[in-house]
């Protein structure tokens, strides 16, 4: 097994500490929380993280989720309050620029597309919103997607493509994309195989594959099948579909509330509802339409439930995680000699 090391505690935030989300370049981190605030931290001279900047005044209620720009420039939160904002530092100071109304509930999860022209939200309204940035500081909606039929808990773009993925308290992954020609989004595929709330996704750095983490206790990885492909998988209207290929089963013993695939080492991180944070490692030359994954290393991470896990995009085996007990943690995991 391999070893995750504890290299800081970051403490500040009162109450849960619920997202976080690192900058493109990975030196800097976002976290929120209960306590209504943004906390951004970075290395000091002493390579010590600190909190260089405290955002209080964006919503009025709990800050859920937090996410970067593909470009650094702009920082996007989700709020209980049903709004999300856009951060940015154009005047030298964060300000928040823009915020996003809309959503007729709790705002769960925010996430950028690849290109940055994209930003998708999903809400306790059972919907997810698509956003064209449209200029400096203007956000339009490009579509509403009712698709889901109970709260949806995230939303994941792909890494190279424009396509959706969403989670949803109604133990299904939706995939949307748009249909060029007359400009509506719309699902293309449902993922079932989870037999309750299916509470995060991660799409691997290929975007081949999606890992998505459950209220069954249970990581199951999806795999992307093309029209033509070589196992013979058919594929309705010469659409792609998905197909779960791997069930990892027997290693949580509750909840498993947030997923991480490494773009970079392909290593996958869990949170869990034990306390937990898990390690997880596809065994080398297992087929890849039914590959097997190992537990290559575990921790008893926080005193209370763990919310999220994030694999740094630069520096290999550097993750963050938060949770229930206030606490932001930044774990070094070195895999075994």
């Amino acid at each position: 097994m391999g070893k995750l090391e504890l290299l800081q505690c970051l403490t500040g935030h009162r109450g849960r500490a619920w997202g976080a989300g690192w900058h493109p370049k990975g030196n800097v981190l976002a976290t929120c929380g209960e306590d209504k605030t943004i906390r951004i931290w970075a290395e000091d001279a002493s390579q010590r993280w600190v909190a260089k900047t405290v955002l209080s005044d964006g919503h009025s209620r709990t800050i859920r989720d937090v996410a970067w720009s593909p470009c650094g420039q702009y920082l996007a939160s989700a709020s209980f309050d049903a709004t999300v904002a856009i951060w940015d530092k154009k005047s030298g100071e964060f300000e928040c620029n823009a915020t996003l109304e809309g959503h007729e509930n709790e705002v769960k999860s925010v996430s950028w597309s690849k290109s940055g022209s994209l930003l998708a939200t999903c809400s306790r309204d059972k919907s997810v919103w698509v956003w064209e940035v449209a200029q400096e500081d203007e956000y339009e909606c490009a579509a509403v997607l009712n698709t889901h039929t109970q709260d949806v808990k995230k939303v994941e773009w792909h890494p190279h493509e424009d396509i959706l993925a969403s989670a949803s308290y109604d133990n299904t992954i939706k995939l949307y994309k748009e249909d060029l020609a007359d400009s509506d989004w719309s699902s293309f595929d449902t993922l079932v195989s989870h037999e309750s709330t299916v509470w995060s996704i991660s799409f691997d750095g290929s975007g081949k594959r999606l890992a998505s983490c459950s209220d069954d206790q249970t990581v199951k990885i999806w795999q992307e099948y093309k029209p033509g492909n070589e196992f013979g998988v058919s594929c309705p209207d010469n659409t792609p579909v998905w197909k779960c290929v791997c069930t990892l089963s027997g290693y949580h013993s509750r909840s498993v509330y947030d997923i991480s695939w490494c773009k970079q080492s392909g290593l996958l991180a869990t949170a869990c509802g034990d306390d937990m944070v898990r390690i997880f490692k596809e065994v080398e030359g297992s087929s890849p339409h039914e590959p097997t994954f190992e537990m290559v290393g575990s921790k008893h991470a926080h005193s209370q439930d763990v919310n999220t896990v994030e694999w740094n995009p630069t520096v290999v085996g550097l993750l963050v995680t938060t949770s229930d007990d206030g606490d932001v943690k930044l774990w070094k995991y070195e895999p075994e000699e």
